[in-house]
């Protein structure tokens, strides 16, 4: 068997060892080697030590003479027990040393999951792979296992890598998520757990984007979007064009994190604990452009075609629209079809954008129904833009430092919220007394004498219009509700000092209630808007 052979182009010397290196056959095979390279010294070489059994220190001698020639000396496909030979005798730090993969299969596998970068199959009970669509694809690995392990860090519950495998003529990522569901494969077996998926989907969304991610980790996706706005310019009106450019360009910087393909076939639920998986699109930036990426999931890519999110998700497009709908509600935090009208629009603006770059840029005009899907999304595009002169909401949540100074951004965030449902001056002014009254009392004495977070969401529902206020802390457990109220009969000398805070948010709101769940103090108020 011949243990060298090589080929040389005008940018690469490759060289492919087999069988044994030894004492006995390593002078020949260095003086082969030498009549491959011999005047091509300065280009790369790759050594492929796939069929590479066996290496002795004569064989290194081989190879040392070898780097020495050739700086730009990389073997690719070591197996486990050369690599160690390799690695023990220092090769690893002289030169790129990669070992072999083992080859996985996804021939009649489970497609769990779909991206923009891969395929995600169920390759036994208890374990994953992504398969990635560039065939060159181990550097995309390296930077998922990377972000990945930055979510980690950062708190976000997220399935890491633990091999890389070759799969046909790409790359994989293996994960084990033993017996795990995705959250597609929940709403198309159990429609029933629908409002579950949304509240936990939701509250997972809500985690990463209050995840700030130290400067520099992570890209910043607003480049990315910006990129898809200015594609649109040979394909808009050029008012409408500019238009869309100074959207995006207006988003401020954020350094929130955003996943950037959140949809539910990426998340997991394995042994009652919710996962994150398919990482390589992890960012930074507004949540508006995240609205635009699931915006598209459950509804933009079916708009045309609404048989698409079913093949994509495995459920129909009113599963879909429904829970596109519900989802929104939880996160904004409000029923108010207003409000969430206004959120739906500013994403679609993002996401037609983004469908519209994609089915071009994949010969969608090549086609009679790619044709009509771009000119369907482009009209409703054309349309918002005529109207929506900015990209930014505000979701219906503040988490605050809990400390007295901080009281005019909880009554700013607060009247911001009042003022959009058309809230009369006195229930507005009756409504900052009650949170007045709550906050400062968290401030005052939840953490004391430390200083800890406080939470303030604002709900609206409608028929009749009703505010609920929620607010939550982590300091020690005490219910205000409790408290006897005052006896406001008394006169000036036997009256007590204190206590008519909570005295007068009970008078002043149509229900106040306490529970302590989870460690936390959750304090709500409502207020009937008529």
């Amino acid at each position: 068997m011949k243990v060298v052979s090589g080929t040389v182009t005008e940018n690469e010397i490759k060289i492919s060892l087999s069988g044994r290196i030894d004492s006995n056959n390593a002078h020949d095979i260095e003086n082969e080697i030498m009549l491959i390279v011999s005047g091509k010294e300065n280009l790369p070489t790759v050594v492929d030590a796939q069929g590479l059994e066996y290496i002795s220190s004569a064989g290194l001698r081989v190879l040392l003479h070898l780097k020495k020639m050739n700086s730009d000396l990389c073997i690719i496909n070591v197996n486990s027990e050369v690599y160690e030979i390799l690695d023990m005798t220092g090769f690893t730090q002289m030169m790129t040393v990669e070992k072999a993969y083992r080859v996985v299969s996804v021939e009649g596998c489970e497609e769990i999951g779909r991206g923009a970068n891969g395929t995600i199959y169920r390759i036994d009970q208890d374990n994953v792979v992504k398969v990635y669509n560039n065939a060159d694809a181990l550097e995309d690995i390296r930077h998922e296992r990377e972000v990945a392990r930055i979510a980690l860090v950062l708190g976000i519950p997220t399935a890491i890598s633990y091999d890389v495998v070759r799969v046909g003529n790409s790359y994989g990522s293996v994960f084990e998520l033993l017996n795990a569901s995705s959250f597609s494969k929940i709403l198309s077996t159990k429609p029933e757990k629908m409002d579950w998926c949304v509240k936990e989907y939701t509250n997972m969304l809500k985690k990463i984007h209050g995840t700030v991610v130290p400067e520099g980790k992570l890209p910043d996706i607003k480049e990315t979007a910006l990129g898809w706005a200015k594609f649109m310019k040979d394909y808009l009106p050029e008012k409408q064009a500019d238009k869309l450019i100074s959207l995006v360009e207006a988003v401020p910087k954020d350094n929130h994190m955003i996943h950037g393909d959140y949809h539910t076939k990426n998340l997991e639920l394995q042994d009652d604990e919710v996962l994150l998986i398919d990482m390589d699109t992890l960012s930074v930036g507004h949540p508006i452009f995240e609205m635009a990426s699931i915006f598209n999931s459950f509804i933009g890519y079916s708009e045309y075609d609404h048989e698409i999110v079913k093949k994509f998700q495995g459920f129909d497009y009113t599963i879909a629209t429904t829970f596109w709908k519900k989802f929104l509600a939880a996160y904004l935090g409000t029923n108010n079809e207003n409000k969430l009208k206004e959120v739906e629009d500013k994403a679609r603006i993002v996401g037609y954008a983004r469908m519209i770059r994609r089915s071009i840029r994949r010969h969608g005009l090549e086609s009679e129904a790619g044709r009509a899907e771009i000119e369907l999304w482009k009209n409703e595009l054309i349309e918002l833009l005529d109207r929506i002169d900015t990209l930014l909401f505000t979701r219906n949540e503040l988490e605050i430092e809990a400390e007295r100074d901080n009281l005019p951004q909880v009554l700013s965030f607060i009247e911001q919220h009042l003022e959009e449902v058309g809230c009369s001056m006195k229930a507005q002014m009756q409504i900052s007394v009650a949170a007045e009254e709550i906050f400062i009392n968290i401030a005052n004495y939840a953490y004391a004498p430390e200083i800890g977070k406080a939470t303030v969401m604002i709900e609206v529902s409608e028929d009749p219009i009703t505010v609920s206020i929620t607010f939550m802390d982590n300091g020690k457990p005490f219910d205000p509700t409790k408290k006897t109220d005052p006896d406001i009969s008394l006169s000036a000398q036997d009256r007590q000092i204190g206590g008519l805070g909570i005295f007068m948010t009970k008078k002043m709101m149509d229900d106040v209630s306490y529970e302590y769940k989870d460690g936390k103090n959750i304090l709500k108020i409502e207020k009937n808007l008529g």
